[in-house]
């Protein structure tokens, strides 16, 4: 089926600049926003409708409101976008702790394995030239950069830009253009932590823009993986738009990203490559809520936020744009997941995914193209277990928890406000013989259970259960990446250090178990 739908895509891939015809598969424009929740759009029921330009994307294109993520964290959530796979599978979690949220903070030795076969390594077969810009997060050692892993340009930093750095206890966040850091963040790429003003957003706009002109004129094939950072805590935005918001500093960076969307897809129209452009816009994970109201956004009606696994902590907006190709303002009701993103790319560049190894991610070009439904289930893992999972319209829990009695008590809380008896949970809590049952159509917010003794739920849990068995039979983790920390590795003297004057001296290596606390 997959192979009958490319023949009709190629005859369609002809339009560029000028009305030439350029025949080969499309463009591909993948938007990754950090930490931004379902809630912070207009389209999805933001009150001060301040995302005019994500707004009009979503009226020109199709609308997911049921898109997910593959963990509520920001590196895991990366690496299953780019391999396609679980991160349990590709290694992007821990076994130091039981359920624990893991990610790639400067003294995580691991990183992605060279196992794993990205995007942009299997787009080279197509003819692709591809790069990000932005936030890796995959690992900051140089064996793990963007350019071993299949990308041919970068401009960004390998960690977040969340501190507190010093050059001292914790060095200061590189910032790279391909294989050499070309200062740091803080230092030549400011971030005022007092009034939240940076420009990192417009340079990040601009490097897009250049590269997307510069592709265009050079009539080869482009992937661009713009995954930017402003609206993770500390938040930031440029001086133009610092103040312009009814949400404060984070409708600030909410405002500044939506503008700079909004010249991304009209360069792509000025240059006449619109309609040979695919373009589609997401989160890594949900708001993060210790960070509201000043620092986060918003979940809109869902439970919680990143760091769980209740709707607010996975459920992302998501906008599918391609004029002459996706039909203008249609929703699609389809379980979509950040993974699916490798897999329909690869359709959509006319490969096949790799046949070696297990591809969590499924093509969704049927669903964006032709309006189908494709029955697939959703998996909710948090480090090395599945919490969730969810079928249609029921989400069955098969473990609970938000965080522990210990760090609630020091005000550590990604659930503020909310407070679902037996569901939000502070102790971890299994429920894998008998599991917790919601109905997210008419109940989003995961409030009300369905009744263990109803026939509802012994209806839907006949049709959970064997697709929750055959998943865990059938599941091979990859070699946890995130179990071992050692500050010596950490960003002391990356490549191009030396030619700056910025190399630091690092301490005596000395390997430890990372510890996680959520």
């Amino acid at each position: 089926m997959e192979r009958r739908l490319l023949l009709p895509l190629c005859v369609c891939w002809a339009l560029s600049a000028g009305g030439a015809e350029r025949s080969g598969p499309p463009n591909l424009l993948l938007l990754l926003m950090d930490d931004m929740g379902w809630g912070d759009l207009g389209v999805f029921g933001e009150p001060s409708k301040e995302t005019p330009n994500l707004d009009q994307m979503a009226s020109e294109g199709m609308l997911f409101p049921n898109f997910y993520t593959a963990n509520p964290l920001c590196s895991p959530s990366r690496a299953a976008l780019l391999t396609g796979r679980l991160p349990i599978r590709n290694g992007f979690y821990t076994t130091n702790a039981h359920a624990r949220n893991a990610y790639t903070p400067q003294e995580i030795v691991g990183g992605i394995p060279g196992s794993e076969l990205l995007l942009p390594e299997l787009l080279k077969k197509a003819g692709y030239v591809s790069k990000i810009i932005g936030k890796w997060h995959l690992g900051h050692r140089p064996q793990f950069h963007p350019l071993k892993h299949g990308f041919d340009e970068w401009f960004g930093s390998p960690n977040c830009h969340f501190g507190p750095y010093d050059n001292k206890a914790t060095p200061n966040i590189p910032v790279y253009r391909d294989k050499e850091m070309i200062g740091r963040y803080y230092e030549d790429f400011k971030i005022d932590l007092k009034t939240g003003e940076a420009n990192l957003t417009q340079i990040y706009l601009q490097e897009a823009l250049d590269f997307i002109s510069r592709q265009q004129a050079s009539h080869q094939p482009f992937f661009l993986y713009w995954a930017i950072d402003a609206t993770h805590a500390p938040v930031y935005a440029s001086k133009q738009f610092l103040g312009t918001s009814q949400r404060g500093l984070y409708g600030d960076a909410v405002r500044e990203i939506d503008d700079s969307i909004g010249k991304i897809l009209k360069s792509l129209q000025n240059l006449g490559i619109s309609e040979n452009t695919f373009v589609f816009f997401t989160s890594d994970n949900g708001a993060a809520l210790i960070s509201a109201p000043k620092q986060g956004g918003s979940n809109g009606r869902f439970l919680c936020g990143k760091q769980t696994t209740f709707e607010g902590g996975m459920r992302e907006p998501a906008i599918a744009w391609w004029p002459g190709h996706i039909p203008a303002g249609h929703v699609s009701h389809q379980l979509g997941n950040v993974m699916d993103l490798f897999t329909t790319s690869l359709s959509l560049a006319g490969l096949q995914p790799p046949s070696d190894r297990q591809i969590d991610g499924i093509d969704l070009s049927p669903a964006i193209l032709q309006g189908k439904l494709i029955d697939r289930p959703i998996f909710y893992y948090r480090g090395n277990e599945m919490m969730a999972v969810r079928l249609g319209l029921y989400k069955a829990h098969y473990w609970t928890w938000s965080n522990s009695w210990e760090q609630f008590s020091q005000g550590i809380d990604f659930c503020p406000g909310q407070n679902i008896s037996g569901v939000t949970t502070h102790t971890q809590e299994e429920h894998t013989k008998l599991p917790l049952l919601f109905h997210l159509g008419r109940d989003p917010g995961e409030k009300y259970l369905i009744s263990f003794s109803s026939y509802e739920y012994q209806e839907v849990m006949e049709q959970i259960s064997p697709k929750v068995q055959l998943h865990k039979e059938t599941m091979v983790p990859g070699e946890p990446q995130l179990n071992v920390c050692d500050k010596a590795i950490m960003n002391w003297a990356p490549p191009g250090c030396e030619k700056l004057g910025k190399c630091l001296e690092p301490p005596k290596s000395n390997p430890k178990k990372c510890f996680w606390p959520h």
